[in-house]
């Protein structure tokens, strides 16, 4: 581990520097680019305080993955050849920040984080102006439940009341356009047994002025 440790303070040292020279300019680059300007500061910040969380927490993910752990692990490895150990451990960081950087992309894009810190923002602005006290649980789970869901019932019942006079009132006119219907159909039939009638009546006047002549006349005509 001696032959390792002089070596590796350096390296660390330099690499240290370059990491936090990389975040540095990450979150330079966040503050020049990133923002846009017609975004609230308050979504703005908690955009960055995000990527400055994880472009930390990636750095202390990177310094476990040390040249001297790496070393001590590839340990005659590293004796037959230490600039290509330090080589290749120097390509490994590279490749598992880029891994990790592009699963923190994805990230925001994926879950919208952009968007739901714009939420946030408003959920929080409307905090700010509504003076009542907020909602805090009784320590009674029946009571605080019963709380939740009493208003949605509420809404609920007061829903299906307007829906119930709604359909009533629909039923109201459909009966209405039956009964004119029925009185249509009525007064339908009226006219037909009164034109049967006067058709029985004209029948029976006929067949009695046919039946007032005899034969003779017929012929005689």
């Amino acid at each position: 581990m001696e032959e390792i440790a002089a070596p590796t303070q350096k390296q660390a040292e330099t690499r240290n520097n370059e990491a936090k020279g990389n975040l540095s300019s990450n979150l330079s680059k966040t503050e020049s680019v990133d923002k846009p300007p017609d975004k609230p500061e308050a979504g703005y910040n908690r955009l960055k305080l995000f990527d400055k969380v994880m472009q930390k927490s990636l750095e202390k993910f990177i310094e476990h993955a040390s040249f001297n752990r790496f070393a001590s692990t590839f340990r005659p490895l590293y004796k037959k050849n230490p600039q290509k150990m330090e080589s290749i451990h120097k390509q490994f960081i590279e490749e598992l920040r880029k891994s990790i950087q592009e699963d923190i992309s994805r990230l925001i894009e994926e879950g919208r984080l952009e968007l739901k810190m714009n939420e946030l923002d408003k959920l929080e602005s409307a905090a700010q102006n509504n003076t009542a006290p907020a909602w805090r649980p009784s320590g009674v789970p029946e009571k605080d439940f019963c709380s939740f869901l009493m208003p949605y019932y509420k809404k609920q019942e007061i829903y299906m009341g307007l829906e119930l006079k709604k359909i009533q009132a629909e039923n109201a006119a459909l009966a209405q356009k039956v009964l004119a219907g029925r009185e249509s159909v009525s007064q339908t039939g009226q006219l037909l047994s009164t034109a049967v009638d006067e058709w029985k009546t004209t029948v029976t006047e006929f067949e009695r002025l046919t039946s007032s002549f005899g034969p003779a006349d017929v012929f005689d005509v």
